[in-house]
């Protein structure tokens, strides 16, 4: 069984808030020095599904991530928890995508890999949390998607996943290859032992830019994004105290209550 997983290089979610500066006028995020990018904490939990099925049914992970900077980084992650190879989709026109964009190139390079049962992606990334890639991507690759699953088997050919919905979950059952998004109910990763952190460590990740994968430059063109970012800002945080007193601690009471009321 060969399943692909996408992984997303996002900003660490625990960096202190007074780290987190942005520029207003190119729209972008500027990342605090001396804190490294983490993986996607929803992608994580896809790698894990990924090492579940391995363990139980053999095979072949494959990872890709698309990212500048050090985002082979996020891929020996994932191999240093099971993952076998890893790939990085890195070229200027790469950049800035939009989540069509990003299904586009993730797409594209799946292709090129080729032989695969089944495509992981996490429910949403952990920075923009648009949730789209997924679902555009298995329309491009033109296989079934599976949204928020908790959990996933493989049974007679088959994917059997338990996917979350409001009022709890419902069981569906998809072809191989199927394409099936991974929410954090699927429970936590593993921790990297000390082998798989070496051989993590030594691993040589293939950079593939636009041209090696088939990119077509109309495909990349931002003028033809889908979405645009009109605005990006910090939000303000406005808090207001005011004490409550009273000449008894029942009459504090009162008046607390009534001051609730008002606000109600």
């Amino acid at each position: 069984m060969h399943t692909i997983v996408c992984v997303k290089q996002v900003l660490d979610p625990e960096i202190p808030p007074a780290k987190f500066k942005i520029d207003p006028e190119a729209k972008e995020v500027i990342p605090p020095p001396g804190v490294p990018p983490v993986i996607s904490v929803f992608d994580e939990r896809a790698v894990e599904a990924a090492c579940r099925l391995k363990d139980k049914h053999g095979g072949k992970i494959t990872v890709i991530s698309m990212g500048p900077g050090n985002v082979a980084d996020v891929v020996k992650h994932a191999i240093s928890m099971g993952a076998d190879e890893g790939f990085v989709l890195q070229d200027e026109a790469f950049e800035s995508l939009d989540s069509f964009g990003t299904a586009y190139v993730l797409g594209k390079a799946i292709q090129k890999i080729g032989g695969y049962d089944l495509v992981l992606c996490g429910r949403y990334s952990a920075d923009w949390g648009a949730g789209q890639v997924g679902s555009i991507l298995a329309e491009i690759l033109g296989i079934p998607v599976v949204t928020l699953a908790c959990d996933i088997e493989a049974v007679d050919k088959k994917l059997r996943v338990k996917r979350m919905v409001k009022d709890g979950y419902e069981v569906l059952e998809a072809p191989m290859p199927s394409l099936v998004t991974v929410s954090s109910e699927i429970g936590l990763p593993r921790l990297p032992a000390g082998m798989r952190l070496m051989i993590a460590r030594r691993a040589q990740i293939p950079v593939w830019k636009a041209q090696d994968i088939g990119a077509e430059s109309s495909e990349l063109d931002k003028a033809n994004a889908h979405t645009e970012v009109t605005s990006l800002s910090v939000p303000t945080r406005k808090t207001e105290c005011e004490i409550i007193t009273g000449d008894t601690p029942s009459e504090a009471a009162v008046n607390l209550t009534l001051k609730l009321i008002k606000l109600i």
